[in-house]
């Protein structure tokens, strides 16, 4: 086998479509792999897409047409010789000609193609070309054929195996990409290749012996007996595929296999696995690849409240410490390796060791899964179908069950993923969003999730477990048990950020919730980055055009005035609403590990996002964390204080996911803002490992006299929980209760914060210093006379004295201040 990539001397230029003319007049360099929005920006021919309302001026690109060319000059096939034109992804609605022959349309960006062009190879230069037509185009042509299907936004994303957050969605922009967005080369090869190479890796329950199977398949030219050779570590394995046949199954036992661990339960340690095949002529061709030896089940079992539904690795429970995951960028071909992992690293800083590939994005890269393998980070895998209907008629049906076949195949090998899922709300929305009316008997998707997707997985993944959605309620009918039901299954919990109150969590247990989230804006850095000054209000087209929910800002503004003053400046509101999105992700986390093992699962949305943009990330666009992500951090620690209500009464919840018994001695205290205490009591703390215990309080800690000015505050081990007994808005904070003091220090600024009042919430917002500034800590809470030291890395030399400066020294002391100006 011999690649040759074919990633040069191509241009693109505009086809067809309402294209400026500026932009049509002649061909332009084209990188491969890359996109038409990223070439046209390298020429300067368009404005940033993520910068201002730049967006909504690039709309006219929905309509367009766009011709990528090349020159392909290749020595001609020799005897017996194949030679294949690759694509490993082509956005989306392609045709693809070589020399004068068209070699095939395509309609799937989810998978590749092969062509076979040996006939048409001269010596010489054939040229190449691949022309995309407007997706947009497409699934309109597909949605008259097919009909309508219900979906939440106007475009039918629905009807074209294209990334369905490309259309817009409620955080992520329209721009509709077109390009060879993956690879291409041409392969030479004779007497056969491998087809398909599936490796799966599994422990016995004696969590010793591993166990290697390795699916073999190839694609012939000749008809001659061939060899296919196994090694892994120091193991080897043979099989012979006589004439005739196309595949084979390769075996091995393991003893004392290495045995990979979820972060946070052991090491990763991952084996190296080679594939050769070859005939009486030599070598045919090769493939590598690494797993992990690991057991994985979902236990969901039937219990006294409905029935489980808990990960098992190795046969060790998992409580899931998740994040939703989004593509990193909007325009694919620029994320990298460094950027997935620099992402991925950011979610285990966090305490996360799960990461839920949602089903409106894509499958992601072999980069990612690799990483993930590497860090110990779960992979939830999502089937790309997101809250819509799906016809299961052709054209649809054969390119969703073609792109699984091939993805599942291809992510068989990785340890890290965990888990199978059918898709995102589509089984909660036909049953709950008037889909039934609309459909009026037409198909919805239930073929896929139901029996499809379950038996291909049977055929091809058997390893590991399957959902058929999230939310759903595995084993009942839709009909009878919601699909959102927090007694059994998954449950999304929107009703919080939609209509109520993040403290509306308490009113329910759910079994495994996998999703749920607040919103807030980016960093400041990163917001302006964006945003020119004068749009620097929540009111004008161009913050709104980055603030892509319904009626979001109104549901900050109500979400705030449920716990404190909403700013009139906007300054003071950006601050309040990144205040309030830590706030409802710490107590929304805690609520639901507070309740383990009944529920033993928790992924918040989201980790992550695409461009700048109002959102439920706790990590901004530019990688920046928001103080959400540093609640995050402390939400999902090992171990864990937090004070809730629990039954009609008030209690310490410790949690403690080690895998020792965490002992330690506690101090409660209640205490007037001024620092006297009022009442104090010390316990001993004996938690149990991969436990939680829940201690009550005695009554003079509760007995509240000054709601407005006392704080209840826990303290254990180097952790601290408060409990307020009214709302920020009702509180007697000391507006000037801290003061800073700032050196320099090798590689960044030290400052340090003592408070002569209670202050809680103190953050550094480093960022508004110098754009690459990045804090360690945040959202601390300190009682009068008590200090805390926070460290700013960055390359700038600024004035000390800016990280003392209003804007910067936040708390949440600071937002009883009059309203400001501007």
């Amino acid at each position: 086998m011999h690649k040759t990539d074919l990633h040069t001397g191509w241009t693109v230029r505009a086809a067809g479509g309402p294209v400026p003319p500026e932009i049509a007049a002649a061909p332009l360099p084209a990188t491969v792999p890359g996109t038409v929005h990223t070439d046209l920006l390298d020429a300067g021919l368009i404005p940033d897409p993520y910068l201002g309302g730049n967006e909504a001026d690039l709309a006219w690109f929905h309509r367009s047409a766009w011709r990528y060319d090349t020159t392909v000059t290749a020595a001609p096939a020799g005897p017996g010789e194949r030679v294949d034109l690759v694509f490993d992804g082509l956005d989306t609605v392609a045709t693809v000609t070589f020399g004068d022959q068209e070699l095939g349309r395509t309609a799937n960006m989810h998978r590749g193609y092969r062509f076979d062009v040996r006939h048409l190879l001269t010596g010489g230069g054939v040229p190449l070309s691949v022309r995309f037509d407007s997706a947009l185009d497409h699934a309109e042509r597909i949605e008259e054929q097919v009909g309508s299907r219900p979906r939440p936004y106007p475009h039918p994303f629905n009807a074209v195996r294209k990334m369905a957050c490309s259309f817009g969605w409620d955080w992520g922009p329209d721009l509709q990409t077109a390009g060879i967005w993956k690879g291409v080369r041409l392969e030479r090869w004779h007497t056969a290749r491998l087809a398909e190479v599936r490796p799966l890796a599994t422990l016995d329950t004696d969590g010793r012996t591993g166990r290697l199977t390795v699916h073999v398949t190839v694609e012939r030219a000749t008809d001659e007996q061939l060899r296919v050779e196994l090694t892994a570590g120091f193991l080897r394995a043979e099989a012979v595929i006589e004439p005739g046949a196309d595949r084979t199954l390769l075996e091995l036992e393991v003893p004392g296999a290495p045995v990979w661990w979820p972060a946070g339960h052991g090491d990763q340690p991952l084996t190296d696995v080679a594939v050769t095949l070859s005939s009486g002529s030599g070598t045919l061709d090769t493939h590598a690849a690494r797993v992990g030896f690991r057991s994985v089940r979902l236990d969901e079992t039937p219990d006294a409240y409905g029935s489980r539904f808990t990960l098992v690795v190795n046969g060790r429970e998992i409580f899931v410490r998740g994040l939703n995951w989004i593509p990193e960028d909007h325009l694919l071909t620029r994320i990298t390796r460094a950027s997935l992992t620099a992402a991925v690293d950011r979610a285990v800083a966090a305490n996360a060791n799960l990461l839920r590939i949602w089903g409106g994005g894509i499958w992601e890269s072999d980069d990612f899964y690799q990483v993930c393998d590497e860090r110990g980070v779960l992979v939830w895998q999502d089937f790309p179908l997101a809250c819509a209907a799906y016809s299961e008629e052709e054209p649809i049906r054969s390119e969703i069950l073609a792109e699984a076949r091939e993805n599942v195949a291809r992510l068989a090998p990785h340890p890290s993923l965990i888990l199978w899922n059918g898709g995102n709300e589509n089984i909660w929305g036909h049953e709950d969003w008037g889909w039934k009316a609309e459909l009026a008997g037409r198909t919805w998707g239930a073929r896929y999730y139901y029996e499809d997707f379950p038996a291909l997985l049977a055929e091809l993944d058997p390893t590991r477990p399957y959902h058929p959605g999230s939310p759903s309620s595995p084993g009942h009918d839709p009909e009878v048990v919601h699909p959102n039901d927090d007694r059994y299954g998954t449950r999304h919990e929107w009703e919080a950020w939609n209509r109520e109150d993040y403290t509306y969590h308490d009113n329910f247990v759910p079994r495994f919730c996998s999703e749920f989230g607040w919103q807030a804006p980016p960093t400041w850095a990163t917001l302006t980055s964006a945003i020119a000054p004068e749009d620097l209000r929540k009111d004008s087209p161009v913050f709104l055009l980055h603030q892509k929910a319904e009626d979001g800002n109104g549901k900050l503004d109500r979400g705030l005035a449920h716990h404190m003053r909403v700013p009139a400046g906007f300054s003071d509101w950006h601050w309040a609403t990144q205040l309030n999105q830590a706030r409802a992700t710490a107590y929304a986390v805690e609520h639901l590990r507070s309740h383990a093992p009944r529920t033993m699962g928790s992924i918040i949305w989201q980790l992550n996002d695409c461009w700048p943009v109002t959102s439920w990330a706790v990590v901004d666009s530019a990688g920046r964390l928001k103080p959400s992500w540093f609640a995050l951090r402390r939400a999902y620690a090992p171990v864990v204080l937090s004070i809730r209500e629990r039954d009609g009464r008030t209690v310490l919840a410790v949690i403690n996911d080690r895998e020792e018994p965490w002992r330690e001695s506690a101090r409660l205290r209640r205490v007037r803002f001024d620092g006297a205490v009022l009442a104090e009591t010390v316990t001993g703390l004996d938690v149990a490992a991969r436990s939680v215990a829940l201690i009550d309080l005695g009554p003079a800690l509760l007995d509240v006299s000054e709601t407005d000015r006392e704080v209840l505050v826990a303290d254990a081990g180097g952790l601290r929980a408060i409990h307020l007994f009214a709302e920020d808005s009702d509180l007697r904070y000391d507006p000037a209760a801290v003061r800073a003091h700032t050196v320099a220090v090798d590689g960044g600024y030290s400052v340090t914060v003592t408070a002569a009042s209670f202050a809680r919430d103190i953050a550094v917002l480093a960022d508004r210093v110098a754009p690459d500034a990045l804090v360690d800590d945040m959202l601390i809470d300190l009682l009068p006379g008590e200090t805390h030291t926070f460290t700013v890395r960055t390359t700038a030399t600024v004035d000390g004295e800016a990280f003392s400066a209003p804007e910067v020294l936040r708390s949440a002391n600071a937002l009883t201040l009059p309203a400001e100006v501007g």
